[in-house]
């Protein structure tokens, strides 16, 4: 699936909460409601980050590590959404400047820059 099939989709959901949230709360979320839904789903993601590792005991398993997962991506989606940004576009200009930010600092190790695939 595309970023841009992503987005579509995570649009679709953010209407059905919001609409769902006009009939039981009379309004809609806000950006900052976003964010701090967000936060609390990378809370959530952390316990099953630790579970997974033999941590600490989270049930769920697999599927709810998916889950969380799933939602953090949402919630970035949605948050790219409510300000405006060009995800993909942001995305590609950063991991070019750390490509170049990382590459510079192994240079200056002597490391030669790790062999990959350039993606510009």
């Amino acid at each position: 699936m595309s970023l841009g099939e992503l987005k579509k989709r995570a649009m679709r959901i953010h209407d059905l909460y919001d609409e769902l949230n006009r009939r039981e709360r009379g309004r809609g979320w806000m950006r900052d409601e976003y964010m701090l839904g967000f936060m609390g789903d990378v809370g959530d993601l952390a316990k099953l980050v630790m579970a997974e590792e033999g941590a600490r005991e989270v049930p769920g398993g697999r599927a709810a590590l998916e889950h969380e997962l799933a939602d953090c991506l949402w919630s970035v989606l949605i948050l790219a959404h409510h300000y405006d940004v060009d995800l993909e576009e942001a995305f590609h200009r950063t991991m070019t400047e750390l490509d170049d930010a990382i590459s510079a600092r192994l240079a200056e190790h002597g490391d030669a820059k790790p062999a990959g695939e350039d993606v510009d």
